[in-house]
């Protein structure tokens, strides 16, 4: 039963947040020749160049290497998420194309426009879901290379940027719309409470090895126990410490607490993880012995 109100939730998340998202493209993004950055910006490019009643099929099209990826390199859970995130999306912005847009000022079009889009992508995630492939990216060259995923998808989005101003030889809407993912961007941290790429946990529960187990099975995180004292008590304990991404800590939160109800967490930002080379090495073959397998 606490899997169906999750499922559905999450269903919810995904359905109003495709819905805004589309909303913000047809009535603000699109008629007024801007782009959002990654997958969404290429296709919205592609259907500026070939017509717009190819934009939906291009954003579905564009996102299958990704949701191939992501089903390899991250979870196979995931892929069900960003597949259904992807195709509401898509079937939003095709029922949406007829809408009448709105052709005010710049500023108007760049923070509403901008606002709605990251209102849309933030739900989107909140429930599980992903529309953007280069975020998928960024979190495998993260594993494998020495880049954060932020570092990534805005070296990317830059270049999409670039690129649309060298296509249709226009700089203005090029800067217009790196504004307007800007602001969509910042929407996002605001939806999902401050969510940054990476975040600290501290896990305080009456089942260290039972939650270390499922953490690192269910999730393939590894972490740290940390042999500790209670204040009060006086008694030992193990705390444990998990290093996640942003899309992993929703899922993280629900497993803890569900299995441990009365379990303390303590959630840090994080900007950036550096470990040495020996370190590295065994971080990677932890991570393909977790995520690499069948």
């Amino acid at each position: 039963m606490q899997e169906t109100k999750k499922y559905i939730k999450n269903i919810f998340f995904i359905t109003i947040g495709a819905f805004l998202s589309a909303l913000a493209i047809r009535i603000f993004i699109y008629p007024n020749f801007l782009i959002d950055g990654g997958i969404v910006g290429i296709s919205l490019i592609m259907a500026r160049i070939i017509g717009d009643k190819y934009l939906s099929y291009f954003l579905i099209i564009l996102n299958f290497p990704f949701i191939y990826l992501a089903f390899k390199y991250i979870r196979k859970s995931f892929i069900i998420d960003m597949s259904l995130a992807v195709l509401f999306f898509a079937l939003f912005l095709q029922i949406l194309k007829n809408l009448s847009p709105f052709h005010g000022d710049a500023l108007e079009v760049i923070v509403f426009g901008g606002a709605l889009l990251g209102s849309g992508v933030g739900l989107m995630i909140k429930g599980g879901g992903c529309t953007d492939g280069t975020e998928i990216l960024g979190i495998i060259l993260n594993r494998k290379l020495s880049f954060t995923v932020g570092q990534v998808v805005l070296f990317i989005n830059i270049f999409i940027f670039t690129i649309y101003g060298f296509i249709f030889k226009n700089w203005h809407i090029a800067l217009k719309s790196l504004m307007t993912y800007v602001v969509a961007f910042k929407m996002i941290d605001v939806v999902l409470a401050g969510l940054e790429e990476l975040k600290s946990v501290l896990i305080i529960t009456s089942k260290p090895q039972y939650i270390k187990d499922i953490i690192t099975k269910q999730l393939g995180l590894g972490l740290t126990i940390i042999p500790s004292k209670g204040g009060v008590s006086g008694k030992d304990l193990d705390i444990l410490l998990v290093i996640v991404e942003r899309l992993d800590l929703s899922t993280l939160k629900e497993i803890v607490l569900k299995e441990d109800p009365t379990a303390f967490m303590v959630i840090e930002n994080l900007h950036e993880v550096a470990y040495g080379k020996h370190l590295r090495s065994i971080f990677l073959k932890r991570k393909k012995k977790l995520f690499f397998r069948n």
